[in-house]
This record gives C-alpha cells, sequence and structure tokens, in this order.
C-alpha cells in the first residue's frame, strides 16, 4: 500500500464477468446513516424473510453495513438515515445528492432532526460545557477538557434535517419506520409505480 492509497481504495480481485453482468441488470441502492442511532437500518433489515427475493433486484452499492466509504458509481435511489449535526455530515449528504438520482429522508432525524436536535434550543458551546465541563461523570481531580482535533468533526451549531441541507424526494417518517413501509417504498421505486405513502404515518405520539 502506498502513502497516497487509502485503505478503502485498494484494489480489489477482478469480479466474474456473470456475476458482474448479473449487478448491472439490478437497481443500485445506497444508503448511509448521519446523526443518529442506526433504528431505521434495523427497520431494513426487519424486512427479514422478503430480504431474499428483494436481493435479486437490488445491488447495495454503499450502506452502513459495509466498509465502502465513497460511491463509486451511479446510485438509482439513496436512502439517509439520521440528520445533520456536523461538517462531515454535510459532505457526506451532498456526496449522496451527486450520486442518486432519489433521495430518500428515512426516520424523523432525517425528516426533521429527531431527539439529536433537541439540542438546538441551547448554544452548542453551552452543550459542550455540559457534556465535557460540568459533566457529573467527569473524574474527580482531572481537568476537564472539550474535545478538540483535527480528525474529530466540528459539529454545526444547530442539527439540520436533511431536505435543509439538499433537495430530498421522498420522506419516510417514524423513530424508526416500519419495515413494511420501507419495502413498499423500495417495491414501488423498483416496479416504476408512484410512491404513496398513508397520511397515518404522520402522528405526534
Amino acid at each position: 500500500m502506498t502513502e497516497e492509497t487509502t485503505p478503502h481504495e485498494t484494489p480489489s480481485a477482478p469480479t466474474a464477468p456473470a456475476l458482474e453482468a448479473a449487478r448491472d441488470t439490478k437497481v443500485k441502492v445506497a444508503m448511509i446513516g448521519l446523526c443518529g442511532c442506526w433504528g431505521c437500518t434495523l427497520s431494513f433489515l426487519d424486512m427479514d424473510e422478503r430480504l431474499l427475493p428483494l436481493l435479486t433486484k437490488i445491488s447495495i452499492h454503499r450502506s452502513s453495513l459495509t466498509d465502502i466509504k465513497r460511491i463509486t458509481e451511479r446510485c438509482a435511489i439513496g436512502f439517509i438515515e439520521g440528520g445533520v449535526a456536523n461538517e462531515d455530515n454535510i459532505e457526506t449528504l451532498r456526496h449522496f445528492r451527486d450520486h442518486c438520482d432519489i433521495l430518500i429522508s428515512v426516520g424523523a432525524c432525517a425528516v426533521w432532526g429527531g431527539v439529536p436536535a433537541m439540542r438546538n434550543v441551547f448554544e452548542l458551546t453551552d452543550c459542550l460545557s455540559e457534556a465535557y465541563v460540568n459533566s457529573p461523570t467527569a473524574v474527580p481531580g482531572v481537568k476537564p477538557v472539550i474535545p478538540s482535533h483535527p480528525d474529530i468533526p466540528r459539529l454545526t451549531t444547530k442539527v439540520y434535517p436533511c431536505h435543509e441541507v439538499v433537495h430530498m424526494d421522498y420522506f419516510i417518517p417514524g423513530c424508526p419506520p416500519d419495515a413494511d413501509i420501507i419495502f413498499a417504498v423500495l417495491d414501488d421505486l423498483i416496479a416504476g409505480r408512484p410512491v404513496t405513502l398513508p397520511r397515518s404515518l404522520n402522528h405526534y405520539d
């Protein structure tokens, strides 16, 4: 490995031509989790046995379940879980918008900010102070330090829903959304049908 090559960019073994041809006929899907809890990813997995026939129609190119860092080819559908809470989230979301034909906000955090957006009623400096300086779990006798390092993504002053950063095509509410709803949306898009979501999905209890 050269100094210019990062681990996720190292060459891979060539794929068998028959397998490559089969992949080319599938709808390419990408997924990512931003600032959230992965509950929406678990809802996707909760499709259970329906995943098997689904995987004959789609190819999951990039997801939270893989170690692929970037989208390397055009994807038809992108699923975004989580809100935007730091500069890396912004860059990742814009990368998905640039490389996906359809982009979908999945879950409360992506749709409106969710639980992470509860910090929006406070100043960021106050949140950091509460978490690291005045924390009840601070070690006695140790000078508290707010983490700051170039490798740590800089927090945004507020947590934003995805559509306030880039254009989103569809919204699947819920915390987390029901697996049946995610499946229905994906099945509609694969079949070329209009996506129809019941209004009953929008509730506040």
